[in-house]
Order: structure tokens, then sequence, then C-alpha cells
């Protein structure tokens, strides 16, 4: 890092990593969005703009274990995230996603902590932020993603609406809530357990992501919003195609399978060889 680093603010001690001042506007820019002071409208642009830019996709991470000996040199940490998302078009799974948007937050004024949650009777499989504004509470979550900025209150139901779906965060108990969203067929997303987490427990959950028991390491899904549609790839799945879900419903892309990379590449805007190296180490479709 050079001398223009930026610190984390109060919470620099629990989760210290950092991104330059220059990578800020370069990630600003990218998302179309401007610094300014931490509000909730800014907040939900900044989450919009990065589920248009950024994808959900595990092919970065494929590649990259493949390629690393120990696990523990696997993660992409916040910097180097976000220079393989401007210069490959990469994006990652909830634990390094969550964590670098929860860096770019902290740069940009804006406190508050990660957590660690569930999803169905699977325990400590996925990441959110939670980020304190002018009193409130609020979810933030861009490694699933939640599209919106979904607040949240002690022993309350809220809700909140976003362009593709409308998103509840439903009390199960003390600091659990069960996040749900309409228009989908599985209504539940995941279960928020509002509980911070240190730095070096969060970090080892991202490296752990890693190892054996480490989550869609075994075949190449991407997931973005492309002009307005959500746009998504398995290639665990055949016939290969690409699905787009908008308020119309869903649609289907036949893809070749043999120029399968190069399509899947140009649609979500990725690097050709890493989408190509990704789905050669990848369980064959249909296995």
């Amino acid at each position: 890092m050079n001398a223009a680093e930026i610190e984390m603010g109060e919470h620099s001690s629990s989760f210290g990593r950092r991104m330059s001042d220059a990578q800020v506007r370069s990630v600003l820019d990218a998302l179309a969005c401007r610094a300014g002071l931490p509000d909730l409208r800014r907040l939900n642009k900044l989450v919009q703009g990065y589920v248009r830019t950024v994808p959900w996709e595990s092919a970065s991470r494929i590649v990259k274990r493949r390629n690393t000996t120990l696990t523990t040199d696997c993660p992409r940490w916040p910097a180097e995230f976000w220079t393989d998302a401007l210069t490959r078009g990469a994006g990652g799974t909830c634990f390094e996603s969550n964590y670098a948007f929860f860096v770019l937050l902290k740069a940009l004024g804006y406190e508050g902590y990660l957590t660690i949650n569930d999803m169905g009777m699977t325990v400590g499989c996925h990441t959110a932020i939670v980020i304190n504004l002018h009193g409130a509470k609020y979810l933030v979550d861009v490694g699933l993603p939640v599209y919106g900025v979904l607040p949240i209150k002690a022993g309350a139901m809220t809700r909140h609406r976003s362009c593709f779906h409308i998103y509840t965060a439903r009390p199960d108990g003390s600091g659990r809530y069960q996040i749900e969203r309409s228009r989908h067929p599985q209504k539940n997303m995941f279960t928020f357990v509002d509980l911070p987490v240190k730095r070096d427990e969060y970090e080892l959950a991202v490296a752990n992501d890693y190892g054996e028991k480490g989550y869609f390491l075994d075949r190449v899904i991407i997931t973005k919003v492309v002009k307005d549609t959500i746009w998504r790839f398995n290639g665990g799945e055949l016939p290969y195609r690409l699905e787009g879900f908008d308020r119309r419903g869903k649609r289907e892309i036949p893809l070749p399978p043999s120029g399968v990379a190069d399509e899947v590449a140009r649609h979500f805007g990725l690097d050709k060889r890493m989408v190509a190296t990704a789905l050669s180490f990848a369980t064959p479709a249909g296995v």
C-alpha cells in the first residue's frame, strides 16, 4: 500500500484491511457513485451500483484455489478483490464480496460490522453487513445479493421494496431474523444472526471457505444484473444456458458447449481466460 491509504475509522483495530484512496476513487467511478456524507440514499445507490458491476461468481475462486497450495494463501482480501473486479470483471461469493464491500463502506465513512449467518440447517455458511446510520440499523448484503438496504428493528418485522423483490426481516428469537424475498420460488434466503464478528474470526472463515468444506469450488456459477435483468449461469446444469429473471418472468438463452466460455464471459463482462480455466477445473455439467 502507498502512503495515501485510508484508515478504517474507529473499528480499524478489528477490521484493519485498507484500500488506497486511488482505488476507492476507481471503484466509485466503476459503480457510477460519488463520495459524500453517509446517508441512506447514497448507501442504496452504492448497493445498486455494485450488483450491476460486480458479479456473484465462483470462477475466480476456483482458479485461485487450483493455483494456490495453501488455503490460507487463497483469500482475495479487499484490495485484491477490487483489483480483480476492476481489471477482470471478477466478483466472488459472500465471504469475500461482503468483506470487500464493507471495507469500501468503511473508507467512505460508514460504521457497522460483519456477521456470519445460517441457511436452513447449515450453520455459518453466509455473511452479511450491518450498517449503523443516524441511529438506525440496516442489513446490507451484496454476497447473495439482497438488491437493496433492509432496515432492522429489534423484535419488529421490517420490509424493503427493491426493483426485483420485496424483502422482509422476520424476527425469529433474540437477535435472529428470517430474511425473505417475494417473487422467488425459494422465499426464505437466510437466517440473519445479529452478532458482530471479529476480524480474525471472519478472516478464518474466509480462508476455510477455500478448504475441503468450502462452498462453490466445484462448479462455475455467475449472477449479475445486466440491463435491469438478473442473469444467471450455472455450469453444473445441462444444457448450458443463460437464465434471465425480471418482472416479466424468466427467459433462457441456450449456449453451445463449444463456445460457452466466450459467451458467458462476454455476457457478464468477465475475463474469458478466467472463465475458460474455471470451467476446465470444475465438475462437468450433469455430474
